[in-house]
């Protein structure tokens, strides 16, 4: 679940404080007032408390809280007007850009439920996500929109189509947009029309706010994690002063906001995916600004230009193919981003290595990784060079039997979480009993899919995700556990170790290496390096160099490509 981790800046609580009573399993009482913790409930307090700051700046455009909210409602009227009822969804697909965020909150102060739509997806992937979520209703841009022409027949409940502007740049589609029958309108003509409308009402007090968060489409197809937003705020998104009790109404919130100096965040990462979404909604419930980059693709020297011209003093990345190349820009030009002092990163650990680059830059600077998930929130998070995690006492490494491992156990067993996790998977009952089980006192869970060990400190090491592991000989090696061995290594640039088949052991670990420039230690001194660091049976019997180990546009690991370099040997093997 790591890949959807959002990355939980310093002083600031998200998963890794003391889980408060209900971490026990016991599910909060309405009677506590958790309902009132709606998304749409705290931008309209915070906007309310801080409505000439700042809110979100997106390539040449500029938002205030006041203009955001104001914005949002009249998206929400216009939904409410074209008949879009609360609890109905309404999906985005679109990049990164200030419209994202007003639909998101418009389908919230309409009381309808957003959906995200990853822009990346061909149209059998979008149409999955818009039938399984029963979306009725769209927006888009245009040439995104242009995919779903045929899908009508596939959509029945899509009635509405709200069109975006391509982005500067953007080859116009040919042909029509969206499905056919589906009424269409231009975003802004929408906004326009609705400008003079009544807002409509806000969920009622008592009634379960609910938020859906579309994750995966790498092992399968793309799944709806549901939560209550009131859990979600807890679990990921509330952010306070240390040693602060957690806010008890949207008021209190807003309250801490306007006393709060405003901090300003570049999020690199999608606003599609829980990491770019988390980290601008804690942002924003905290009176920060938000900086968006709007780019097609992740560019280093445009992030930095962005990161100094906006004096940010925070940047959200996913790993080091994001942390690296900014690090070493920043060093080529040390004067630059003044105001930059935290670097929080979230789906894969940042290697030492990396953490190395941006400390020779700037001495002090604090490195944060964030360990959690789509079905988890934030669990943890780490400032040193390894995937060791301070959680809070709602997570736990279990065995078997959904027992947890106390401290300093020699046992590997599953993370998960338990208190406020989500309700379950949308649409998939069989998913939710494997992914959400109920242990043997009562308490319900939800397991990731990575596993890890508890050390004596209780801080929990991340080994790696189940799916990954390679089976040699018997002996269960964890791939990810591999890699930040191989990556620590200084010659590496980057690296995956996955599986490769094998007569005698069935599977032999194999890593696919990029050397760092100027050169990089042979098989045989990587292998060493291993051996220091590693059981005999974790060192890559293979390593395949490669000129750069291919990664997927957020920077994730792309473990299919490297699993075909080990079966085909493609790249300077050497066994």
């Amino acid at each position: 679940m790591t890949e959807t981790a959002r990355s939980a800046p310093r002083g600031a609580a998200g998963g890794a404080e003391p889980a408060p009573a209900h971490a026990a399993g016991r599910r909060p009482a309405a009677g506590e007032g958790a309902e009132r913790l709606t998304l749409a409930a705290l931008l309209g307090a915070v906007a309310a408390a801080v409505p000439e700051r700042t809110a979100v700046v997106a390539g040449d455009r500029r938002a205030t809280y006041a203009g955001l909210l104001a914005r949002a409602d009249r998206l929400a009227a216009h939904l409410a007007g074209a008949g879009v009822a609360p609890g109905e969804p309404v999906a985005v697909l679109a990049h990164n850009r200030l419209e994202w965020l007003e639909a998101f909150f418009g389908a919230l102060r309409a009381g309808a439920v957003p959906v995200n739509v990853n822009h990346r997806y061909i149209e059998s992937e979008l149409v999955h996500v818009l039938a399984d979520s029963g979306s009725v209703a769209l927006v888009a841009e245009r040439a995104l929109a242009a995919r779903l022409r045929r899908a009508a027949p596939a959509l029945p409940r899509l009635r509405r189509l709200l069109l975006l502007a391509d982005p500067a740049g953007a080859a116009p589609p040919g042909g029509p947009a969206g499905p056919a029958g589906v009424e269409q309108t231009g975003y802004e003509d929408a906004l326009a029309a609705a400008a003079d409308h009544l807002v409509p009402a806000l969920p009622a007090p008592g009634r379960e706010a609910r938020y859906l968060l579309y994750t995966g489409g790498t092992t399968g197809r793309p799944k709806g994690v549901v939560w209550r937003q009131c859990d979600l705020f807890r679990a990921a998104l509330e952010l306070r002063p240390p040693g602060a009790p957690r806010a008890a109404s949207p008021e209190e919130v807003a309250e801490r906001a306007r006393a709060r100096s405003p901090r300003r965040l570049l999020v690199l990462g999608p606003l599609m995916h829980a990491a770019g979404q988390w980290n601008a909604l804690g942002t924003l419930f905290t009176g920060g600004t938000v900086v968006l980059s709007t780019a097609p693709a992740f560019d280093a020297e445009a992030a930095v230009r962005l990161a100094d011209r906006e004096r940010v003093h925070a940047v959200q990345v996913v790993g080091d193919a994001m942390a690296r190349p900014l690090a070493q820009r920043l060093t080529a030009v040390p004067d630059r981003c003044t105001d930059l002092t935290t670097v929080t990163s979230g789906g894969t650990p940042l290697t030492p290595a990396v953490r190395d680059l941006w400390l020779a830059w700037r001495p002090g600077i604090a490195v944060h990784d964030s360990y959690g998930g789509s079905e988890t929130g934030v669990c943890g998070v780490a400032g040193g060079g390894a995937p060791r995690f301070s959680v809070g006492a709602s997570v736990a490494v279990l065995d078997e039997r959904l027992r947890p491992l106390p401290p300093g156990s020699a046992r590997v067993g599953r993370i998960a979480r338990t208190g406020r996790i989500p309700l379950g998977y949308h649409n998939d009952p069989a998913g939710t009993a494997r992914t959400f089980p109920v242990d043997a006192e009562g308490r319900r869970w939800v397991l990731s899919g990575d596993y890890g060990t508890v050390e004596a400190d209780g801080t929990v090491t991340l080994l790696g995700r189940g799916s990954a592991v390679i089976n040699t000989a018997g002996e269960k090696v964890f791939a990810e556990e591999v890699e930040s061995v191989v990556k620590a290594h200084p010659g590496v640039e980057d690296a995956i170790v996955v599986a490769a088949p094998d007569d005698l052991l069935g599977q032999r670990v194999t890593a696919i290496v990029a050397p760092a420039p100027g050169g990089g230690p042979d098989a045989d001194a990587l292998r060493d390096h291993c051996r220091s660091r590693l059981a005999g049976f974790k060192v890559p019997r293979s390593i395949h160099f490669v000129d750069r180990v291919r990664r997927t546009a957020v920077g994730k690991q792309d473990y299919r490509w490297a699993a075909g370099v080990a079966r085909s040997g493609r790249g300077s093997a050497r066994g």
